[in-house]
């Protein structure tokens, strides 16, 4: 498992004319945990978007395994999960248990074994206690387990999680990062402010002004970051 970027660059239009969000960016993403930091408006969100067929490259390509993120694009969002940075909008049915349910529809699965694979997704993330609750009274720290559960729970090859652990406290920081961090997929990527999770992933990239700045060791790259804010 890989993920290959090749001279992408990403632009956005707006009022003023053509922004450029990512500029001349190739990657090889083979480690099983990357974080990617660096600071707000640094381009981090719109690589992860990127990679996963949710923004269009104005020039260069993206291959998740060998998937063109333009061309296979549906072939893409079945072997990969991504986790928004507001997880309160990825809710889509009533309940948790319903809303995880729904992952596993179209897959052949009779009803006991939906129910079966949902009770152990709840259980995994700490979410038992809350199957039955509204996905709109949950906590931001429930949502984004919540989030993370209905993505993992269909097996994904690769998972994208965009600021996971913000706003969360330190129990819900844990549980989540207990999951992200085990072998719950081939392929993680976490795009996170949180240099500490950071440091615990296999891989680092460092984005500046929409460019590569750094790639290696986490925490050599985390001390280039940090060298970078004085």
């Amino acid at each position: 498992m890989s993920i290959s970027i090749d001279a992408l660059r990403v632009e956005a239009s707006g009022p003023e004319g053509t922004a450029v969000l990512l500029d001349d960016v190739t990657l090889r993403l083979d480690a099983p945990r990357t974080a990617v930091i660096g600071e707000n408006g640094s381009g981090k969100s719109t690589l992860a978007r990127a990679v996963a067929g949710l923004v269009r490259p104005a020039a260069g390509r993206v291959l998740v395994d060998g998937l063109d993120t333009v061309e296979d694009v549906k072939s893409l969002r079945r072997r990969l999960g991504f986790v928004f940075s507001h997880p309160g909008a990825q809710a889509i049915m009533p309940t948790v248990r319903e809303d995880v349910a729904l992952t596993l529809r179209g897959r052949g699965l009779n009803r006991r074994e939906i129910a079966a694979r949902v009770d152990a997704a709840l259980a995994e993330h700490h979410l038992t206690e809350l199957a039955e609750r509204p996905c709109a009274s949950l906590s931001s720290g429930q949502a984004q387990r919540l989030a993370l559960c209905s993505v993992l729970v269909g097996g994904p090859s690769v998972v994208l999680a965009d600021e996971p652990t913000s706003l969360m406290d330190l129990r819900h920081r844990e549980i989540l990062a207990s999951r992200l961090l085990a072998p719950a997929a081939e392929q993680v990527v976490l795009v996170t402010h949180d240099l500490e999770l950071a440091s615990r992933c296999d891989e680092a990239v460092l984005i500046a002004e929409g460019r590569v700045a750094g790639h290696g060791v986490p925490d050599e790259v985390i001390e280039t970051y940090r060298m970078s804010l004085r």
